[in-house]
């Protein structure tokens, strides 16, 4: 394959880059020097080159040698808040951050697609949008960079949107992973504070105690979940988070708990946020205690449609051979804010494997874990796949 084999030749310069980027993380959306290197490392080709104006964004078009529509590339540049636990050379050097989610291989990734696809200009038959996007993890960087214009950074709306996010466990390097429909789930977070009237541990009944209140509200959430929602349309509420109160023998006049919620519909994301407010309000006035509820709406459903997801699958399956490319029985349910763009224009949204050479699969650390290690071998094949999604689906979209 000319893609794979002229993405293997990248291997040196996309190694160093994802190196630089790991040992430097930043968090958020204000990504300076990753910006700064994602420019760098896209000088010298032709490429019309913007920045965001309320993140730390970099968008570029490349434009093909002949008239078409335009197709958008996104990888997210952000790490998380974790301490980095592994032993490689080129570890994080900034405490308590790390590219523990592999955002440094979808950067590198997205460069080298630049890179190919620069090469191929005169054969593409419309226009290639590269999103390099900042605050992905919680801050919805996509949606920012959608208000700031760039699925119509190539002057019309682009005709479809691919991503792709790497993992770094369950299967070796180089498998391929996607399906139609929900691919990844919606993500709200609620917190819940349970105000009472404090006193004495020994005289509860001179109190008005938040701890009842606070426990059978979290029971009930899971009640509601096991008896309201359809088990074929699933949701999660999980509590993290709960907290009252400070020594054994005082009564505290509150407390609060902090959950996340995870959906695969529209439908079940708002039932889910109904029933989370009636069990909340109905414990509270059960128990005598006020509540107050803030549920934070973060990402939608991942929904990749039908058709383009079947054209990604066969556009791996054509370029990694079809034992490597498969579609997944089930959604995940991470949550991503690729789902925006979905939202906006057709595309789908794929899974690569990057488990280190030589690791098991089946013990690797997960991504987000501080233990977590992604493989360098992997960043040819996501370069080439993204390159690949982009030329193909031009010429469909040309061949109509």
């Amino acid at each position: 394959m000319p893609l794979l084999d002229d993405a293997a030749a990248l291997l040196p310069e996309l190694t160093e880059l994802r190196h630089d980027l790991h040992r430097e993380p930043e968090l958020g959306l204000d990504l300076p020097r990753t910006q700064e290197r994602v420019l760098a490392a896209l000088k010298g080709l032709p490429l019309e080159i913007g920045t965001g104006k309320g993140l730390s964004s970099v968008t570029a078009v490349l434009r093909g040698g002949g008239p078409g529509p335009a197709v958008l590339l996104r990888g997210d540049m952000d790490a998380l808040p974790v301490q980095e636990e592994t032993d490689v050379p080129y570890a994080s050097q900034v405490p308590g951050k790390m590219h523990a989610c592999g955002h440094d291989m979808h950067v590198a990734g997205l460069v080298g697609a630049a890179k190919l696809l620069a090469a191929r200009r005169a054969e593409l038959p419309g226009d290639v949008v590269f999103m390099f996007q900042p605050g992905e993890e919680g801050m919805g960087g996509a949606k920012i960079m959608i208000d700031e214009g760039v699925l119509d950074a190539a002057g019309e709306r682009v005709a479809a949107a691919y991503a792709l996010h790497v993992f770094s466990t369950l299967l070796p390097s180089g498998y391929a992973i996607t399906r139609p429909g929900p691919i990844l789930a919606a993500s709200d977070e609620v917190r819940v504070t349970v105000r009472g009237a404090g006193g004495h541990g020994s005289s509860p009944h001179s109190a008005l105690d938040p701890i009842p209140a606070l426990c059978a509200m979290v029971g009930e959430l899971q009640t509601m979940v096991t008896r309201t929602m359809d088990a074929h349309d699933p949701a999660v509420v999980t509590v993290g988070n709960i907290h009252a109160g400070t020594i054994a023998n005082v009564i505290p006049d509150s407390g609060y708990f902090q959950a996340t919620v995870r959906t695969f519909s529209d439908e079940a994301h708002q039932k889910v946020r109904a029933g989370v407010e009636r069990v909340v309000r109905g414990v509270a006035a059960a128990h005598g205690v006020e509540a107050d509820i803030e549920y934070e709406e973060q990402y939608p459903v991942t929904v990749n449609h039908p058709g383009e997801a079947a054209f990604a699958l066969e556009t791996a399956q054509d370029l990694f051979g079809a034992d490597l490319a498969f579609e997944a029985p089930k959604p995940m349910s991470g949550a991503e804010d690729f789902s925006f763009v979905l939202r906006e224009v057709p595309g789908a949204y794929l899974f690569l494997s990057a488990c280190p050479a030589g690791v098991d699969p089946a013990t690797a650390a997960m991504n987000h874990s501080p233990k977590a290690v992604y493989g360098d071998e992997a960043l040819p094949g996501a370069a080439a796949l993204l390159a690949a999604l982009a030329l193909r689906r031009l010429d469909q979209e040309t061949a109509r």
